[in-house]
């Protein structure tokens, strides 16, 4: 029987994502799964997940102790010389550097899976000496935008991506992209969603109903790529057309200048809330308490939050932006609208205002089953799995 795969999850911190949290959950049973940070403190491991310090980031002299075990455990002479030299000098960046090549020489790792773009540099002579196989995640912003905006940007990428061996794409449509900025006819780039445990997720009502007056809510962090000032237009048309509504922006500072003075200036301070961040949970609560979940980006993969609110039962209205279309399909599963179209999202949600109960009731329960279908948790296990085997097996 051979050996399992021994594949590293890196996006620099014991504290992951919810995505790589239910990936490792899956991945144990038939690998050997390290997650190395430099924020160490995490109060619930994932049990079998191997976590491995590379020396924090917040405590010095946890770095100092971590820095010294690994140089002991090396038995070289000279690499406790020099982790003593990095620490008289307060060298964090020297010091963190050899703790990764300790680490990995004693992991020896099959697959390295870099969860950022930014992570690339960290382990740039290993990727270029081909020491180990490496995959870099690819996601919305990183992938959309950053690359288009600085062309320092996008050449990094050009010499970088042709050096990795595989990458993972949250979306066909992030896919699409990344090809723009390499392709090769042997590039390994699978689709692999996010997945979610569909039992935690309990659907809002048995028969849905909107309010009066109509409930909206959008959820994430003040950054122009939210799209929140075309959504705060939207509402001010709809002030205009006299529909009822109560909009809330979660996530977002109340304080923030740029929506506080659209808000302001189209009169719209009793019609729209800027709610601070929430635990996952409460977020949920929140968005059931709501009839629809607006996302008015500019850029996305596919956005998590719409996929969870399909699993809530509420529906979604989001603009064509990144990978949406994939999860959503206009007037069935959902409602899609141009990208920087205030007029668009306010006549869809007047629609939707207006629409008979049964035809809401039929979208929210298509939404649910695509939802299902598409992201559970077992299908994105089995996903990357067959991704990494792939890569492993590569010349």
């Amino acid at each position: 029987m051979p050996a399992p795969i021994k594949i590293i999850i890196f996006d620099g911190t014991f504290k992951t994502t919810p995505f790589i949290n239910r990936l490792v959950k899956g991945l144990v049973h038939n690998a050997e799964v390290y997650i190395l940070g430099f924020n160490e403190e995490l109060d619930d491991k994932i049990e079998n997940v191997k976590y491995v310090p590379l020396g924090s980031n917040q405590n010095y002299v946890r770095l100092a102790y971590v820095s010294l075990k690994y140089a002991i455990q090396s038995r070289k002479i000279n690499s406790v010389i020099e982790t003593v030299k990095h620490l008289c000098f307060k060298n964090r960046k020297k010091l963190q550097q050899q703790n990764l090549e300790q680490v990995l020489k004693s992991i020896s790792p099959d697959i390295v899976h870099l969860q950022w773009l930014s992570n690339i540099q960290l382990f740039e002579k290993y990727i270029l000496n081909k020491s180990y196989k490496f995959i870099l995640s690819q996601r919305g912003f990183h992938i959309n935008v950053r690359p288009f905006v600085s062309k320092e940007n996008l050449e990094y990428m050009q010499f970088w991506f042709p050096q990795l061996d595989g990458f993972h794409s949250v979306s066909n449509a992030i896919k699409q992209v990344s090809n723009c900025i390499y392709t090769a006819s042997n590039k390994i780039d699978h689709v692999v969603y996010s997945g979610y445990d569909i039992s935690k997720f309990k659907s809002k009502n048995e028969q849905y109903k909107t309010s009066k007056p109509i409930k909206i809510i959008s959820v994430g962090r003040d950054h122009w790529i939210k799209g929140y000032s075309y959504a705060i237009n939207a509402m001010a048309l709809l002030k205009s057309a006299d529909v009822e509504f109560q909009y809330t922006i979660l996530g977002v500072n109340k304080d923030c200048e740029e929506l506080q003075y659209l808000i302001n200036e189209h009169s719209l301070e009793d019609y729209i809330t800027l709610a601070p961040k929430l635990s996952q949970e409460k977020v949920y609560e929140k968005m059931c308490e709501n009839d629809v979940l607006l996302l008015p980006s500019l850029a996305e993969g596919i956005a998590n939050v719409c996929i969870e609110a399909m699993l809530l039962g509420v529906p979604v209205v989001s603009t064509n932006c990144g990978g949406m279309s994939e999860l959503i399909s206009n007037n069935e599963t959902g409602f899609i609208v141009p990208i920087r179209s205030s007029e668009a999202i306010a006549e869809t949600i007047k629609n939707i205002s207006l629409k008979p109960e049964k035809e809401l009731v039929n979208i929210v329960e298509k939404a649910r089953i695509k939802a299902i279908d598409q992201h559970n948790e077992q299908k994105m296990i089995a996903d990357m799995e067959t991704l990494y085997k792939t890569v492993h097996a590569s010349n």
